[in-house]
């Protein structure tokens, strides 16, 4: 769920390196058709009967509810906003108007709560259902009908293809995660991502309101919970901690967010993390820890030693909050974590010991098993249900909880086939802080590239379960943790429009083969709404990608230079342009490598068959200087790890650039084609970036290096990859790269007075049998409890300074 000790081995080991990734990372031919049906309608419903003619709905036109049916008025009301919004068509709600050409109407014989029948006729289109979720959906299939073109036709309005749908969700859980407690998000936000949550059918938005880092729940008995527990400073990165940040919601706005959300059929479900993620908990109220301790709140990421303490007052606080929180959410399902909670203040707790003992528990695990059960059944008394992460099967799963598998499906296999109801939420597969690609420009995030392609191929029921208990699967949900997502635009540009290929699976039946470019087609009118809502839409499927045809050093000395152009999603054309300027529709289409002189910026772009650009344009210089720069996106990890995160420069940093690739285990970047054949100086850009990770029992993992220098040095090699296969263990404990070739080395400067990024210059050494495509590396020696160091920029210089 977070950097943490357990998903931090994932980073360390499971990911592979980020050069892995690169040449596994699979980029689609140019140009593809539509290859769907031409319905603009995502998710894909159960039935669809396509029939002869069409319906025309002009602006102005009625939309029919029963008189005195207040949901079917709300479906319509969300009818008329959203294809208002999304084209300029303007409708208008008539209750009891029964031959209006948009009608609602109820039918008993539709069963599920959120099924729905749509019928288009020349003559109206009816939309029917038995439950208030089904109007809502009903109403969201024919807005898409009557949006699939930007604009309604002045004078003409719109047609709409005569049809029948009859449709129903394949899961009854269809969520995102969204954490405001990393970084709070202003509730503003929150309403933006419920309106475009039922666009595509999605009916759970998890709220996970507690974490070390926050406490964003109010809570009118525990006043300090958000007074102290709401706040917190920012990591420190040289200069002395950052400023003072947070929030928190109170009861009455969480209150109006699940009123406006249910008008949605969206329940919110809220999360309060127990018994670990409790350091703003015990940074509140320190009697609620252990052993006394009184922590600060968390502004580091990953996993902390603070427990919640399960004796009877820990306990009662627990029940008190739950009053609260019941109060002011509604839902079935309380979520109460559970997750990555280390034991060791357990262990070395003589009070939790004793406890145990007395209640006959031999493991800390089964502790935690039993403080969980005991809060479903208070639960259960209020008629509500426990769900946690996927960690509460140890020790014993109690028989009132439900599971949320994150740490791959294992877990949901065992609850499932123990008779427990599951939602599937595995990481990476779900999790949508990771990047989307590896084109440079992504926001920060994590090192697992998750495409939209593999979030729509998902598959939620696992190999493994029983199929006569296949109904214990309740659904899945996408989880966008904010380590990594600071502002609004970074935690839409996450989420959209993974979010719509998460909806296809949660909704629509399965089949046999899919249809991914007929996705595609079918979703970009979607993208578009989106955008048009004022959103931030990732366009990383369709970013075109740039690759040379020749080495570095091939291109530095050719008369001119090949470029080769890609994108990840197989729907859509490139067209590109190069004199500089931005690429559109007529702009000359990629068909193969281009052959460009020197000096040419070749610029590029996606679009869709009707001409709509899918992504904004990229650029590719191929001027001396650009081809004799490298940049931390170009960088990989050295020899001995792998890249697992794209950091900010600041943790509370506001911008989406720069961005950093780094291994947090070792500060050690390389530079797997350095053209050095063609280089007398090198000049290298370095940041100061917060070491602010919690890695608990990793902590071991942590590469020290052998510093010579007051505050360690950057120490860069050519020939480490090679080198260090030959190195035997000892020389690695005290050299950086032992048996390379050392090009430079520089002391670093004292992080209390110097600036957070700077350059370092020097000559090269003549050194010529070292040629262009050697591996260079860049090692930092600095203690590992000073922040941590990475390459920014190098620019390889082709005179001597």
């Amino acid at each position: 769920m977070r950097m943490t000790a357990k998903r931090s081995r994932q980073v360390r080991g499971s990911g592979a390196a980020l050069a892995a990734i690169l040449a596994g990372l699979a980029f689609s031919a140019p140009a593809y058709a539509q290859s769907a049906s031409s319905l603009p309608l995502a998710p894909w419903p159960a039935s669809v009967e396509q029939g002869s003619g069409k319906l025309t709905i002009g602006s102005g036109a009625a939309i029919g509810v029963p008189a005195g049916d207040a949901d079917a008025a709300e479906a319509a009301r969300l009818l008329v906003e959203h294809v208002k919004g999304a084209n300029g068509l303007v409708l208008s709600v008539a209750p009891g108007a029964a031959t209006a050409p948009i009608r609602f109407e109820r039918d008993p014989a539709i069963s599920g709560a959120e099924a729905y029948r749509l019928t288009v006729t020349p003559g109206g289109a009816v939309i029917s259902a038995s439950g208030k979720s089904g109007l809502v959906y009903g109403a969201m299939t024919l807005m898409q009908l009557l949006t699939a073109d930007a604009k309604a036709a002045a004078g003409k309005g719109v047609s709409v293809p005569v049809l029948t749908i009859q449709d129903s969700p394949r899961f009854g859980w269809r969520g995102v995660m969204i954490d405001p407690a990393r970084h709070f998000q202003p509730m503003e936000s929150i309403y933006a991502i419920v309106d475009r949550m039922v666009e595509v059918k999605l009916n759970t938005l998890h709220f996970h309101l507690t974490d070390d880092q926050g406490w964003r729940f109010e809570v009118k008995r525990y006043p300090e919970l958000t007074r102290i527990g709401g706040w917190r400073t920012g990591p420190d990165t040289g200069h002395g901690p950052g400023p003072k940040t947070g929030g928190f919601y109170t009861q009455e706005q969480l209150k109006a967010l699940v009123a406006y959300a249910a008008a949605r059929g969206i329940t919110v479900v809220p999360e309060i993390d127990l018994p670990g993620h409790a350091q703003a908990l015990v940074a509140s109220y320190p009697e609620l820890g252990m052993l006394g301790d009184r922590p600060a709140v968390g502004n580091s990421w990953g996993i902390f030693p603070w427990l919640f303490n399960p004796n009877e007052g820990g306990m009662t606080f627990v029940r008190n909050v739950l009053d609260e929180l019941m109060e002011v959410f509604p839902s079935q399902f309380i979520h109460l974590g559970g997750d990555e909670a280390v034991k060791d203040q357990w262990e070395r707790s003589p009070e939790v010991q004793s406890q145990m003992r007395k209640l006959g528990i031999k493991s800390e695990n089964a502790m935690q098993s039993w403080m969980i059960d005991q809060f479903g059944e208070y639960l259960a008394k209020h008629g509500r249900r426990l769900i946690g992460w996927d960690e509460i099967l140890e020790g014993g799963l109690p028989a009132s909880a439900s599971v949320m598998s994150w740490r791959g499906e294992q877990g949901a296999v065992d609850a499932v086939n123990a008779g427990h109801d599951v939602v599937l939420s595995p990481a990476p597969n779900l999790y949508l802080d990771n990047l989307e690609s590896t084109l440079p420009d992504e926001a920060p995030g994590r090192i697992s590239i998750q495409t939209m392609e593999a979030v729509y191929r998902y598959d939620p029921m696992p190999k493994g379960i029983d199929a006569s208990k296949a109904q214990h699967v309740m659904g899945l949900q996408g989880n966008a943790w904010s380590e990594y997502i600071v502002t609004p635009w970074q935690l839409q540009h996450k989420l959209f429009p993974r979010l719509g290929a998460i909806a296809e699976v949660a909704w629509s039946p399965p089949v046999a083969s899919k249809d991914y470019p007929g996705f595609l087609a079918r979703l970009t009118p979607q993208i578009r709404r989106w955008k048009q809502g004022g959103f931030q839409v990732s366009d990383s499927a369709f970013g075109v990608a740039f690759t040379p045809t020749q080495t570095r050093g091939a291109a530095l000395d050719a008369k001119s230079i090949g470029v080769t152009m890609a994108m990840q999603a197989p729907y859509g054309t490139i067209h590109y342009t190069l004199d500089g300027k931005a690429p559109g529709a007529k702009s000359p289409a990629y068909a193969k490598a281009l052959s460009v002189k020197p000096g040419t910026v070749v610029t590029a772009a996606s679009f869709a068959p009707d001409g709509t650009a899918l992504s904004a344009p990229r650029r590719f210089d191929t001027a001396r200087e650009a081809l004799l720069t490298s940049t931390s996106s170009t960088l990989t990890a050295c020899p001995r790890g792998s890249q697992g995160l794209r950091v900010p420069l600041n943790a509370d940093a506001t911008d989406n650039a720069p961005a950093y690739n780094v291994n947090i285990f070792d500060t050690c970047q390389a530079d797997d084609h350095a053209p050095l054949a063609h280089a007398k100086s090198i000049t290298v850009s370095v940041a100061r970036l917060p070491r602010n990770y919690g890695l608990a029992h990793d902590e071991a993992a942590l590469v020290r290096h052998y510093a010579v220098t007051t505050h360690g040095e950057l120490v860069i090699s050519a020939g480490c990859r090679a080198a260090d296969k030959s190195a035997d263990p000892k020389q690695k404990q005290h050299d950086p790269m032992p048996g390379s070739t050392v090009l430079a080395s520089f002391p670093l400067p004292d992080p209390k007075t110097a600036p957070q990024q700077f350059t370092f210059t020097a000559n090269l050494p003549d050194r010529p049998e070292l040629s262009d495509e050697t591996d260079v590396c860049f090692q930092f020696t600095a203690a590992l409890s000073d922040p941590v160091y990475a390459v920014e920029k190098v620019v390889y210089g082709e005179k001597a300074q």
